[in-house]
């Protein structure tokens, strides 16, 4: 690994070439660094009817005009599709769901390698609710959801995939939103991933009004 250690001013600075680090390198230095990172945990459905969630801190939002979000998902180390993928690829659809403080050891339980097949909302106590508009199911138990459309699909390279999608339909839990859309954070109350094993809470803020020139 290509360290450089250098002093500017007051301040000692740790450079890295990103050309001469490993995937894995760079994956611990991006995670750890692009903070905190919100969590999708994405339900879709097979050819079977079979339901699958997973959790992705590679995910945001990107367009409000279409309304679009993206979520990174990789493939596995033979580079065929993990079932996220797969199911997006055969269905065209998915569904994010905001993971909630409340359902954080429920969203890790999802994250597990399972077979294929496996009903990891089962496992993990969570409620399939069956979606307005696409085949895949949202969680009651989440605070939100969006039901999506695939947009577009980016192939990057053989490890990964940047999944698009238009959001078609939302879900929100009572009182989440008021008559004006005003969301409260406080009943979202989801949660973010830091680097490792870290994760990281909203509940704690500070307001910044947007600077207008006089």
């Amino acid at each position: 690994m290509d360290i450089h250690t250098t002093a500017d001013g007051s301040s000692i600075r740790t450079s890295f070439d990103f050309t001469r680090l490993t995937a894995q390198e760079r994956y611990k230095v991006m995670i750890g660094t692009i903070i905190p990172r919100p969590i999708a945990l994405v339900t879709t459905v097979d050819e079977q009817g079979r339901f699958n969630a997973a959790p992705f801190s590679f995910f945001n939002c990107l367009s409000a005009d279409p309304p679009i979000l993206a979520i990174g998902v990789e493939n596995h180390a033979d580079m065929s599709f993990k079932d996220t993928g797969h199911n997006i690829r055969m269905t065209e659809v998915f569904t994010v769901n905001i993971v909630s403080h409340a359902i954080a050891e429920a969203m890790h339980v999802c994250g597990t390698k399972y077979p294929r097949g496996t009903d990891e909302l089962g496992e993990a106590g969570l409620t399939a609710m069956p979606g307005e508009k696409v085949a895949s199911p949202w969680i009651r138990e989440a605070p939100a959801a969006f039901e999506c459309r695939r947009h577009v699909t980016l192939e990057l390279g053989k490890s990964r995939q940047i999944i698009m999608g238009e959001i078609v339909f939302a879900h929100y839990r009572e009182g989440a939103v008021d008559r004006n859309l005003h969301v409260d954070p406080n009943i979202i109350d989801s949660i973010a991933r830091l680097g490792g094993d870290s994760c990281s809470t909203i509940r704690d803020r500070f307001e910044m009004l947007t600077p207008k020139l006089a």
